[in-house]
């Protein structure tokens, strides 16, 4: 593992959960990612390089969130603000999805023309959610307060949600899950920096039966890598978050799985970025 000083990407695990309604366990995601991780194969046979060299991954020490209350909105601030004031990239770990939104406010600042792409079955565009306006229901609302941003994969979507979709204009797109993908309209849709949103249940069910509220019909890995390799070879993806994974004793592939797609998501910006 590269030290913060040489690393250009950086790995921030925030293992906050308060605001799940369903199955919960999100707190433990940040560790059995890493866990995985360790298991990773480090050379990637398509570019034939190990970004572990060639650019430096540096893991960060767990934000001290996990009996947090209330959104820890100032520590993951902090956090982000250090990664990405010495031009590196975060890889947040999450936890649950209301992380997100103090992550993007700072990315916002450093990058003012950025678009959100977020990745995920859910629309979360609640105003409110059992009483609780910070939370994984109401993050992507309070994230187009801060910037634009596209949705893909959606396949639930509550009906103020809906409503507040089609009068906003801060939500370019919501590419539902029924319809095929079409990635380059998502790209034409984006502005050049980018930072990306994954909820871990934008995956099919059958994949990814790890999370709070897994979705049936949903992406398989390979699609989601095919997406976000897409914009990394055209964008400039400045951040990342990967959030709601949900820890199953003895069932290791979907921690694998997610693992696997960060370290490819990794390997795909650093071979594409200029």
């Amino acid at each position: 593992m590269s030290s913060f000083a040489e690393a250009k990407f950086v790995i921030l695990p925030v293992p906050y959960e308060a605001t799940t309604s369903y199955g919960q366990g999100t707190k433990a995601g940040p560790a059995a990612i890493l866990k995985a991780l360790d298991q990773v194969e480090e050379f990637n046979h398509e570019f034939q390089f190990d970004a572990w060299r060639k650019d430096g991954i540096y893991i960060q020490k767990a934000l001290s969130v996990a009996n947090t209350k209330r959104l820890p909105v100032n520590q993951i601030k902090t956090g982000i603000q250090k990664i990405l004031s010495k031009g590196k990239i975060p890889i947040m770990l999450g936890g649950e999805h209301s992380i997100a939104m103090p992550a993007v406010e700072i990315a916002k600042k450093h990058y003012p023309k950025l678009t959100v792409l977020q990745i995920d079955s859910h629309a979360d565009l609640r105003s409110k959610y059992m009483g609780d306006k910070d939370s994984h229901a109401t993050v992507m609302r309070k994230i187009l307060d801060i910037c634009p941003a596209v949705q893909v994969g959606i396949r639930n979507i509550s009906e103020e949600g809906y409503q507040f979709a089609k009068e906003s204009g801060q939500l370019k797109k919501i590419h539902f899950a029924e319809k095929k993908l079409n990635i380059r309209k998502v790209l034409r849709q984006l502005s050049r920096d980018v930072y990306i949103t994954f909820d871990v249940d934008a995956l099919d069910s059958a994949e990814m039966p790890s999370t709070g509220t897994p979705e049936p019909g949903g992406f398989y890995y390979r699609q989601v890598l095919e997406l976000i390799k897409a914009v990394a070879k055209k964008k400039n993806i400045v951040g990342m978050d990967v959030v709601e994974l949900m820890p199953i004793k003895g069932l290791h592939a979907p921690d694998f799985l997610v693992a696997k797609l960060i370290y490819q998501a990794i390997c795909y910006i650093s071979y594409f970025s200029k």
